[in-house]
């Protein structure tokens, strides 16, 4: 069996549904292991228009930017920013959409491919996270990636989410450039 082709691109338009329709079709049990609050879901039509306007904003501009992870040509998830201080700081997001292309160590990967995109369009110095403590799987990929743990603490981290515990984690464009990867 060949080894899976990995690549991320930022965002197309063909790319907007497949992003809603995870959001609306996932198992609500995945959500809730997310920090999501599924009272907080905004209608498709919201995820659309939201996603839409950011293929028409320049970078400065973006309030969110979201790129597609692929396996093999195929999109399986995406990664984005968002509370995004153009020329400062960003706050990242993990997500793999296909169950099946879950836990089998592609996230370590596309984060690495996805970092450049992030610290050079947006011109970050540095790249925040902030996963639910009780959701291992983006807290693992950010240390092995090479994230610093900053701290623990209480939190509502997003605009879909409860309050929760989360792991600050931080990537400054310093220590990203040290990295071999």
């Amino acid at each position: 069996m060949s080894k899976p082709f990995l690549s991320v691109r930022e965002l197309h338009q063909s790319d907007v549904e497949l992003i809603a329709d995870y959001w609306l079709t996932a198992d609500p049990e995945f959500l809730l292991g997310m920090g999501v609050d599924l009272n907080k879901l905004p209608s498709k039509d919201a995820w659309l228009q939201m996603l839409n306007e950011q293929l028409v904003q320049s970078y400065p501009e973006k309030k969110s930017y979201c790129l597609i992870w692929t396996v093999d040509h195929e999109p399986i998830g995406h990664s984005n920013v968002n509370k995004i201080k153009f020329g400062e700081e960003a706050y990242m997001h993990l997500h793999v959409w296909k169950t099946h292309i879950r836990k089998k160590g592609y996230g370590v990967q596309l984060v690495k491919m996805s970092l450049p995109y992030f610290f050079k369009n947006l011109q970050l110095k540095k790249i925040l996270c902030e996963p639910y403590a009780l959701n291992p799987a983006p807290n693992k990929v950010l240390e092995k990636v090479g994230f610093t743990f900053v701290k623990e603490y209480q939190t509502t981290p997003g605009w879909i989410n409860f309050e929760q515990r989360v792991n600050l984690w931080e990537l400054t464009q310093k220590e990203f450039s040290k990295l071999n990867y």
